[in-house]
């Protein structure tokens, strides 16, 4: 099933609730995650949030709802979503449609509001890192249309989006390796709710699931976590062995699977996440090893005494996965809090042997964290630490993330991009990964606008970036283009609406 190529929000939710269906996954499931999608495409668009409430049907002016929705899929601007990387993982041969739908969504997204250049080029990285997840190539730019979208701001007939010039990141070919960044936020009853044909004990007719090897292989393949990769491979040589000793009859001491990421945002903790729930499905120890990821949003209720009942249906959606719960620490700050941690241990207790619990955040609020229950320090006994990327692996975290989306950074484009990360302190917060993903979606930005007068640019000039692509703010790059409320003073980049108290300002972990 194949979204059409163009058509509203609406058309294009439709779209991938049939691709979904088609895919075995829970239609409402993948309208949410469509919707969410749609809404952090869009986020920074003037006057987004009132035209995808419209789209969404929900109607009225309850702005909360958008930027809640975009906020919890952020991360997907610049990894796949949940559902899709769920069909990817069982190797569903539905995979490329539902990527194929995705991609349109993000391009429909982008008429929500005022048109807005940054909104479109970074629509085009969306769109493209969705259709390489699951493998799908699009027309060659070569076969577009002469002069297509000269000084335009079109949307791509695949369901990227072209900006100024037709030529930001126009088409999508699979290359692989991204910066080891997926995985998303998932949102309130829709985390990872995976129909049984997307299981992989249950893919039908679709490749077998990925093997141990296969995952390890994936491991080493990530950019830098050195000390990562040696703490998962022991943890994983560990169990292994206990489950062998198990099948053997042997006595087998009882290990705690449960694990701590500590480490600043974009440092790959949710990419890790997700390969332990491959390993541990491998090795037998979880029966699907699908990746159930939430915040303290999707475990916390508005009153006391519905924060349990929340907080164990989210448990049952990830039984025989991994629920990977993202700013744990946030659960320490009041009795709200206090109920979902204890209604955790014991469902954690009840399901031992068919859950595997990852808490993240940062080193010291997780400690705190872990100190405001007894049975949590008692279960969580393996820490894993995240170091921040030094210059070179950004450098290289850009690169393979550019090339995922069908660009090509020149050399003089990395030296000074390896400059400009060399001149970012190393604090609590850095962003790691996303901030080289956040340099990225500049540069496509710059790279459309540059090429505005170029009637018809070859694939080379379509593909390149280079050093002058590499801005961070609007003079540098389109100091003749009209801004939406430029002359607010909330404003100070391109494409970009002033925060409101009620918008979230970072993304997850």
């Amino acid at each position: 099933m194949t979204a059409p190529a163009t058509g509203t929000v609406a058309e294009a939710l439709d779209a991938l609730v049939a691709a979904g269906s088609a895919a075995g996954l829970d239609t409402a499931a993948v309208r949410d995650e469509g919707e969410r999608l749609a809404a952090a495409v869009a986020e920074s668009a003037p006057g987004a949030a009132p035209a995808w409430l419209a789209a969404t049907g929900r109607g009225g002016d309850n702005l909360t709802a958008f930027f809640a929705a975009a906020g919890s899929a952020r991360r997907w601007r610049h990894a796949p979503t949940d559902l899709l990387t769920s069909l990817t993982t069982a190797r569903s041969p539905h995979a490329g449609a539902y990527a194929d739908a995705l991609a349109h969504v993000t391009s429909a997204a982008c008429d929500l509001g005022a048109p807005a250049l940054g909104v479109v080029a970074a629509a085009s990285v969306t769109a493209a890192v969705q259709r390489a997840a699951a493998g799908v190539a699009v027309a060659d730019p070569a076969g577009a249309p002469p002069g297509a979208g000269a000084g335009s701001t079109s949307h791509a007939p695949g369901g990227g989006a072209t900006g100024p010039g037709g030529g930001a990141g126009s088409t999508s070919h699979a290359h692989g390796g991204g910066a080891g960044q997926v995985g998303g936020a998932a949102g309130a009853g829709a985390a990872v709710a995976v129909g049984e044909a997307t299981r992989p004990d249950d893919a039908g007719g679709a490749p077998p699931a990925k093997t141990f090897d296969e995952l390890l292989a994936e491991l080493d393949a990530l950019v830098g976590l050195d000390r990562v990769k040696r703490e998962i491979r022991q943890q994983a040589q560990l169990l292994r062995v206990e489950r062998l000793r198990a099948d053997a009859g042997l006595t087998t001491p009882s290990l705690t699977r449960h694990l701590v990421f500590v480490g600043n945002p974009g440092t790959g903790k949710t990419t890790v996440a997700r390969l332990v729930a491959g390993l541990y499905r491998a090795l037998g120890l979880l029966a699907q090893g699908h990746l159930v990821e939430v915040d303290r949003s999707e475990l916390v209720a508005g009153y006391l005494g519905q924060t349990a009942a929340k907080t164990t249906e989210v448990v049952q959606r990830a039984i025989g996965g991994v629920l990977f719960i993202d700013e744990a620490y946030a659960l320490a700050d009041d009795q709200y809090g206090t109920e979902a941690v204890n209604t955790l241990v014991k469902d954690m207790e009840d399901h031992r042997d068919e859950l595997v619990v990852i808490v993240a955040g940062y080193p010291l609020p997780m400690a705190r964290f872990l100190a405001t229950n007894p049975g949590l320090e008692s279960r969580f006994a393996t820490t894993v630490t995240f170091d921040d990327y030094t210059d070179a692996q950004l450098r290289e975290i850009f690169a393979l993330a550019a090339r995922r989306a069908d660009f090509e950074p020149s050399p003089a484009c990395l030296d000074l991009l390896e400059e400009i990360v060399a001149a970012q302190p190393r604090h609590e917060g850095f962003g790691n990964g996303r901030y080289a993903r956040n340099l990225l979606d500049r540069a496509v930005l710059r790279h459309a606008w540059r090429l505005r007068d170029v009637a018809e640019p070859t694939v080379e000039q379509l593909r390149t970036l280079l050093p002058e692509d590499l801005a961070t703010d609007v003079e540098d790059v389109a100091p003749d283009l009209p801004v939406p409320g430029a002359g607010d003073p909330g404003r100070s980049t391109l494409g970009t609406t002033p925060r409101t108290d009620s918008e979230p300002t970072e993304e997850p972990a």
